[in-house]
């Protein structure tokens, strides 16, 4: 059942539902990702890549003195089809607050629109974040909960991303070290990107920050958060993102990121279907239906530091 009852007190109690705060999608909230609105089956991100092409002066140059080429390949959104479901009976309101009690005769009593707004944007703020995480982390399959690949898996996955020999979990000693060879592994191309950014998890950031407080005659005092920099890159802490994962690139909300996401409409996380599960039945069903899909762009300008502990490694 999508309500829990969770208490028997039946007496007046606050005139608002108090909800719990949560992130939401930091990736698309933070402008770290471009969103492609309308993808209903597959969308194709053409990637246009040009070799050296500059020589010597020639009077007449002939076709045999052609130097560099454009190569031209794509990547693809397809966003997968999932949903949001879930069914609860109005009348349990009754045993919590008497503003929100159902109204008219029992036959047909239905969620006031008080109560039905607070659930609807509690249902709305919930799938954000649970999107999120997806959008980070998920993996495509056939179970529950396998929805499509997040950005996370996609880098991952990728054998032409730049990684490190013999990574390891991420500490105190050894969290500058991580960052200085990640910033040193940084294509140089891509150093001056107004956009590049390292993303790592917020137990990591807050060990950098930690760090950096007790540096000597550097850093903020322990009243302060010192800036979420490294050599003048941002960090971006996630509260989703993988623990002992660090990665570099450049990422926005403009079609030059490296991250990209297709969604069906733009709204669909917000468009939600609220009716009787049945003629003849007292319950009510929340339901929201969704499409999305993640991709990274060019590979070769991430860099991946996975100090992930592998089972075979425990």
């Amino acid at each position: 059942m999508g309500l829990n009852v969770t208490s028997a007190y039946s007496g007046e109690v606050l005139e608002q539902l108090l909800v719990k705060a949560t992130t939401g999608n930091q990736l698309v909230d933070g402008g770290h990702i471009r969103v492609e609105p309308n993808v209903t089956k597959k969308f194709s991100i053409p990637r246009l890549r040009a070799g050296n092409m500059l020589q010597k002066r020639k009077e007449n140059p002939e076709i045999t003195d052609s130097k560099g080429d454009f190569t031209v390949d794509e990547k693809y959104l397809e966003p997968k089809d999932f949903m949001a479901f879930t069914v609860f009976n109005p009348r349990a309101f009754e045993r919590f607050w008497r503003p929100y009690q159902p109204k008219g005769n029992l036959v047909f009593a239905e969620l006031p629109p008080e109560a039905q707004n607070a659930m609807l944007a509690e249902m709305a703020k919930v799938v954000d974040f649970e999107l999120g995480g997806h959008f980070i982390t998920g993996e495509y399959g056939t179970n529950d909960g396998e929805y499509f690949d997040g950005i996370l898996t996609r880098i991952s996955a990728s054998s032409n991303v730049i990684t490190f020999d013999s990574p390891a979990a991420i500490t105190s000693t050894n969290i500058l070290s991580v960052l200085k060879s990640v910033r040193n592994s940084i294509p140089k191309q891509l150093r001056g990107n107004v956009n590049l950014k390292i993303f790592m998890s917020v137990d990591d950031a807050d060990l950098y920050d930690d760090v950096l407080t007790n540096q000597a005659h550097k850093g903020a005092d322990y009243t302060d958060v010192n800036s979420e920099r490294f050599k003048g890159i941002k960090i971006v802490p996630l509260a989703q993102w993988t623990k002992d994962v660090v990665v570099a690139t450049v990422a926005s909300s403009n079609i030059d990121s490296n991250f990209w996401a297709g969604v069906g409409y733009d709204d669909d996380a917000e468009v939600i279907q609220i009716d009787k599960l049945s003629n003849a039945s007292e319950l009510y069903f929340f339901k929201m239906l969704m499409k999305a899909d993640t991709n990274i762009v060019f590979d070769e300008d991430i860099v991946l530091y996975d100090g992930r502990v592998s089972v075979g490694d425990e």
